[in-house]
């Protein structure tokens, strides 16, 4: 009996191995996996879970990454080797501008109104860019401008919701979750000129116009870049537009965002 008692108590010494608690807390759905891969040319961190992919982050370090990470959504993170094969390719898809359906992505936790802005970001092509007022007006909250630039900045999946498509209402390039910089580099990567953007900005030009079709567009709208120089016309508003005969394009939608 003496015996069996001190085997009874060195139970309590006992330690489930590490890999007892990630496996008990993803199978319960109570916390992610992620693996550093690079996406757009850049090292990044990417969450998911089985509602779709949770997280696109900078760090410095893995310990970096699971602390912010835990911060922000209140769960931990738990690191994989690598990303599943088919959530690798349907990350590069859409990174790329691929037309498959939409990569599931896990908004739990915002509002509303943050999931319709971050949402519609998805409806701006690959290599234009349209102002907040846009976004605000699509959504169907006119005046929510800034709010919407706030929604923006808390974007958890930048470039899988493409948030640096998205730039002031002035037209100039505004900020980006990962930095000015690579805001810049994303968009050369999908073919527009940045300093392009940001002098259009500089010089009030919000529109551009065709004299042979009387529609103007955004200036990234891909209508407006197949305008022959010798057409083109360049608009600070769509009243000035509007006064001159010209039609917003439906496509790019120019009159929503006032």
């Amino acid at each position: 009996m003496e015996g069996l008692r001190r085997r009874l108590a060195r139970l309590g010494d006992v330690r489930a191995p590490r890999t007892v608690l990630p496996a008990v807390l993803l199978r319960a759905r109570l916390a992610d996996r992620y693996a550093r891969v690079r996406v757009a040319g850049v090292g990044l961190f990417v969450a998911w879970n089985h509602h779709g992919v949770s997280a696109v982050d900078q760090a410095a370090s893995t310990a970096a990454f699971e602390r912010r990470f835990r911060r922000r959504f209140g769960r931990p993170a738990f690191q994989a080797t690598v990303l599943p094969t088919q959530l690798a390719a349907r990350i590069e898809d859409v990174v790329k501008g691929g037309r498959r359906r939409p990569l599931r992505c896990d908004l739990r936790g915002l509002s509303s109104f943050a999931r319709a802005v971050l949402l519609k970001t998805r409806e701006i092509p690959r290599g234009e860019v349209r102002p907040y007022t846009w976004i605000a007006a699509e959504i169907g909250r006119p005046g929510s401008a800034r709010a919407v630039g706030a929604a923006l900045a808390a974007n958890p999946v930048p470039l899988l919701l493409p948030c640096h498509r998205v730039v002031r209402t002035d037209g100039g390039l505004g900020g980006y979750i990962f930095g000015l910089g690579m805001k810049r580099a994303v968009l050369a990567a999908e073919g527009l000129r940045p300093s392009a953007i940001e002098a259009s900005a500089r010089e009030g030009v919000r529109y551009v116009g065709s004299d042979t079709t009387k529609i103007y567009c955004f200036p990234t709208c891909h209508r407006a870049r197949r305008i022959a120089r010798r057409h083109r016309v360049e608009f600070r508003g769509e009243r000035q537009a509007a006064a001159a005969g010209y039609r917003p394009c439906r496509v790019c939608r120019p009159s929503s965002a006032r």
